[in-house]
């Protein structure tokens, strides 16, 4: 009876000092480009930071590695990625527990004076999607030990990320093989705005850029951040932007040229548009919480998903339970449990 006491007491030690083990973590390093694609007169810098994560094995050999894009949100951030939603260390746990070869990880900071660029080329602010699918792509591939090969590179983002992982993805399918989005925001451009039409009526307390840095009107960047997205203007100090709509009293006032084009350059529309290329990508999914607290994303992805079907577009689409972050950053989240080993699956790791 002692003797197996004593054995079962070196099992649970043992079992204690292998969990405990410390799991490899990577480096993330941080650098800055003076972006040639984003020279504008609209007041954004085109210098840009961004944050690259290096898998724990990546010094002390001579290989090359596939590289993941990661796209932020809206008011978010490379370095909130890093800092709040610890995306290295989900990395780290992801290679650790091989649902993942090593693998490097780009995180442009695309944040605006919007608080966001929706990765889209625009006429007035820079051209974002440029930045994003080409002049950052060469950047890494010339001054990290990548693969530079498209079937070796792959793309995703949270919210407005996961619309600027797909809208990049369905522009270039020769840059990226895969696309994963989560939550992916704003995707119907003109259907957000109809969602959020109590938002135009505050426009006309905004006079100046600093009005937008007032508590009472925190929610409304958002609507001008999409208009330079995809209505920019570059005549039109100091917003540089054209807006869709706008209110008289209670009544709306429709510039419909300005609506159509909205619609017109959403990344929903791109599947028609860019049909072609679409086709060519290797492997497309998204996702979403079905508690999502913007009540578009659902609504736009299910019917992003039900057009792609339509279109003979193969992907995948789930809606989980949660809400628009609940599961996507947390330890055996969405991340870490299903778009890392999407990418596993889709890209190639060997040269």
């Amino acid at each position: 009876m002692k003797r197996n006491g004593f054995i079962l007491l070196i099992f649970v030690l043992l079992a204690q000092f292998l969990g405990a083990q410390k799991i490899p973590e990577g480096k993330v390093v941080t650098t800055y480009i003076t972006a040639k694609t984003l020279q504008n007169k609209a007041g954004e810098n085109p210098k840009r930071r961004v944050s690259i994560y290096l898998p724990p094995d990546y010094e002390k050999s001579s290989k090359r590695y596939p590289v993941i894009y990661f796209l932020h949100g809206f008011f978010w951030s490379d370095s909130l990625l890093v800092s709040n939603d610890k995306i290295n260390h989900i990395v780290d746990r992801a290679i650790h527990s091989k649902k993942i070869k090593p693998v490097i990880m780009v995180m442009p900071d695309e944040s605006t004076v919007f608080k966001g660029s929706f990765y889209a080329n625009s006429k007035s602010s820079g051209n974002w999607s440029d930045f994003t699918s080409i002049e950052l792509v060469d950047f890494i591939d010339k001054n990290y030990r990548t693969i530079a090969n498209k079937d070796s590179r792959g793309i995703t983002g949270h919210s407005m990320g996961g619309n600027g992982a797909l809208r990049n993805a369905f522009l270039h399918p020769e840059i990226f093989s895969s696309v994963y989005a989560l939550s992916p925001g704003v995707l119907d451009a003109q259907y957000f705005a109809l969602t959020e039409m109590d938002l135009y009526k505050n426009v006309k307390n905004i006079k100046e850029i600093k009005d937008l840095s007032k508590p009472e009107n925190a929610g409304t960047n958002i609507i001008f951040a999409i208009a330079r997205a995809y209505n920019g203007n570059e005549n039109k100090s100091p917003f540089f932007a054209d807006l869709p709509f706008s209110f008289d009293g209670e009544n709306v006032k429709v510039n419909a040229s300005v609506a159509e084009e909205l619609k017109k350059n959403s990344t929903s529309e791109l599947i028609f548009s860019h049909y072609n290329n679409i086709k060519k990508l290797k492997a497309i999914k998204f996702d979403w919480g079905r508690n999502d607290e913007f009540k578009h994303i659902p609504v736009s992805c299910m019917n992003l998903s039900k057009n792609l079907e339509m279109l003979r577009i193969k992907h995948e689409a789930e809606e989980y339970i949660g809400t628009h972050g609940s599961e996507v950053s947390r330890e055996n989240g969405r991340i870490e449990n299903q778009m890392l080993p999407f990418f596993n699956m889709n890209l190639k790791f060997e040269e």
